[in-house]
C-alpha cells in the first residue's frame, strides 16, 4: 500500500529542500526521499557550506599571521587543524539539523533511503535495512544533483588520503607540505587557496589557458596575479594525462597543450578537482523512458517537464549553471507551476561568486560575450585602492566593473574581484532584474564609506566620470 503525497521529491539539496518547503507552503502535501544520513544534499554536507567554514577560519589565521601586526595587533598565531576542522563539522551539522527543523515545520515527511522511479507517479525507497516503501504521487520532481567528475579518458583512484577530491579535500588529517591541484575552477581554487593558507605549496594545473573558464577574462587574469602573490603556482595550457599514488605520494602528468614534453610533478596530496556531473545513477531513468541530454542531464522542457508527464527535474541534473542558488530559484519556480502559478527565473541574472581571497563575483555578460555576439557596449571600472573603507581594512585589492548597452544604457553585466565580493554583487543583480541602467546606479545614494561605493563610482565611470579616480 504506497503513502499518497501531491509532491514527491528525490533529493534534499538546495533545489529539492527549496522546491519542498515553497510547496509545501502553496498547501501541497509533500515528501523528500534523500540517500545521505542528513538532509542537504552535496552543498550543505560536503560542499558549499564545509568550504566556506574551511574558507573564512583559514582566511583569519593568514590575516592574524600576516595582517594584524600592520593594525597593532601583536598575536602570535598556532594552527590547531583539529579545532578548526571540528568548527567545519559544527557548520554543517548546525545547517542540516536546520533543513530537518523546516520539514517538520512545513509538515513535509522527510524519508531517508534510496528512491527509485517506478512510473510516472510512482517512486520506490529502499532504506538502510533494506526495507522498502512505496510513495505515491501526482508529480515527481527529480533533484538528484551532481557528483564529482574525474578527469575525461584519464584513470584516477581516489584514496582519501592521496589522491583526493573536493569531498575528502575538507577533512585531511594534516596540512600537507604540497598539493597538485588538477583543474583551474572555482573549487580547485577555493580549497587549493585554504591549504595554501595553512601551509601547503599548492601547484595548480589547468587544460585552458587561464583560469576560472568562462570567466570574465581580466577578473580571472587578476585573480590569477593575486593568488600568486599569496604563493600559489600555476600551470596553464596542461593537459593532464595521467593521476597516480607513487611510494606514498601523489604524481600528476601533463603535457603542454601547445606541446612540448610531458611534465611529472610530485606533491603529498593531489586534488582532482575537474567539474562535477549529472548524479542519475539508480534512479530508475531508462526503464521509466526519461530521456537525457549527451552530457548525461535529464532533459526538460520550459516548465521543468521532462518528457513524461508528471515527471520533473531541477538543478546541476538539468541544462544550466551547477549552482545552488540556480537550483533553488528552480525549486521555487517549479513549486509554483504545480500549485498552479506562473514560476519564473530569469538565467540572465543568475550571479556566480568565487570565494577566494579576494572574492570574484560576477553576473551577467562578460566582454568577452559581448564582443562575440556583437553588442556595442560600454564599460566603467572602479579600483578598491581609491575606496576608503577598503583602505581602512587593509583590503585594497581588486576592483569593479560595469558593462551597460552603448545605446540605451542598461547594465548587462558586473564583474567585482574584491574583498566582499560575493556581498557586493547582490546591489548589481537587484539593478539588472529591474533592467536598470549605469545612470540608475550611479545616482543612487550609498553609505559612506563602505566598499559599495567602489560599485557607485564604476556605474559613475560607465555613463559619466567617476569622483574619486
Amino acid at each position: 500500500m504506497a503513502d499518497n503525497f501531491d509532491l514527491v521529491v528525490i533529493g534534499s539539496g538546495p533545489g529539492g529542500y527549496v522546491c519542498a518547503i515553497k510547496a509545501a507552503q502553496l498547501g501541497l502535501k509533500v515528501a523528500v526521499v534523500e540517500k545521505r544520513a542528513t538532509y542537504g544534499g552535496t552543498c550543505l554536507n560536503v560542499g558549499c557550506i564545509p568550504s566556506k567554514a574551511l574558507l573564512h577560519a583559514s582566511e583569519v589565521y593568514a590575516e592574524a599571521k600576516h595582517s594584524y601586526a600592520d593594525l597593532g595587533v601583536i598575536v602570535d598565531p598556532k594552527l590547531d587543524l583539529a579545532a578548526l576542522l571540528g568548527h567545519k563539522d559544527k557548520t554543517v551539522k548546525a545547517n542540516v539539523d536546520g533543513i530537518s527543523f523546516l520539514f517538520k515545520k512545513n509538515k513535509i515527511t522527510g524519508i531517508i533511503g534510496t528512491g527509485r522511479i517506478v512510473s510516472a507517479s510512482e517512486v520506490s525507497v529502499t532504506k538502510e535495512d533494506g526495507s522498502s516503501q512505496s510513495l505515491s504521487a501526482k508529480a515527481i520532481v527529480i533533484a538528484t544533483g551532481s557528483d564529482v567528475a574525474g578527469i575525461p579518458g584519464v584513470d584516477v583512484a581516489f584514496d582519501g588520503q592521496v589522491i583526493v577530491s573536493s569531498d575528502h579535500a575538507i577533512a585531511l588529517a594534516k596540512v600537507p607540505e604540497s598539493m597538485i591541484v588538477v583543474g583551474g575552477g572555482v573549487i580547485g581554487l577555493e580549497l587549493g587557496s585554504v591549504w595554501s593558507r595553512l601551509g601547503a605549496k599548492v601547484t595548480v594545473v589547468e587544460y585552458l589557458d587561464k583560469i576560472l573558464g568562462s570567466m570574465d577574462a581580466e577578473a580571472s587574469t587578476a585573480l590569477q596575479k593575486l593568488l600568486a602573490k599569496q604563493g600559489l603556482d600555476f600551470k596553464l595550457g596542461a593537459k593532464v594525462t595521467a593521476v597516480a599514488s607513487v611510494d606514498g605520494k601523489g604524481r600528476v602528468t601533463y603535457e603542454p597543450v601547445n606541446g612540448g614534453e610531458p611534465v611529472t610533478v610530485d606533491a603529498d596530496v593531489v586534488l582532482v578537482s575537474t567539474g562535477r556531473r549529472p548524479y542519475t545513477a539508480g534512479l530508475g531513468l531508462e526503464e521509466a523512458g526519461v530521456q537525457l541530454d549527451k552530457a548525461g542531464r535529464v532533459e526538460i522542457d520550459g516548465h521543468y517537464a521532462t518528457n513524461i508527464a508528471g515527471i520533473y527535474a531541477i538543478g546541476d541534473v538539468v541544462k544550466g549553471p551547477m549552482l545552488a542558488h540556480k537550483a533553488e530559484d528552480e525549486g521555487i519556480a517549479l513549486a509554483e507551476i504545480l500549485a498552479g502559478q506562473a514560476g519564473h527565473v530569469n538565467y540572465n541574472v543568475i550571479p556566480s561568486v568565487v570565494y577566494t581571497s579576494p572574492e570574484v563575483a560576477s553576473v551577467g555578460k562578460t566582454e568577452e560575450e559581448l564582443k562575440s555576439a556583437g553588442v556595442d557596449y560600454k564599460s566603467g571600472k572602479f579600483s578598491f585602492m581609491a575606496n576608503g573603507r577598503a583602505r581602512a581594512m587593509q583590503h585594497i585589492d581588486g576592483f569593479v566593473k560595469i558593462l551597460a548597452d552603448k545605446v540605451t544604457d542598461r547594465v548587462l553585466g558586473v564583474h567585482i574581484v574584491g574583498f566582499g565580493a560575493g556581498e557586493l554583487i547582490a546591489e548589481a543583480a537587484v539593478l539588472m532584474e529591474f533592467g536598470g541602467s549605469s545612470e540608475d546606479l550611479a545616482r543612487t545614494c550609498h553609505a559612506h564609506p563602505t566598499m559599495s561605493e567602489a560599485v557607485r563610482e564604476a556605474a559613475l565611470a560607465t555613463f559619466a566620470k567617476p569622483i574619486h579616480s
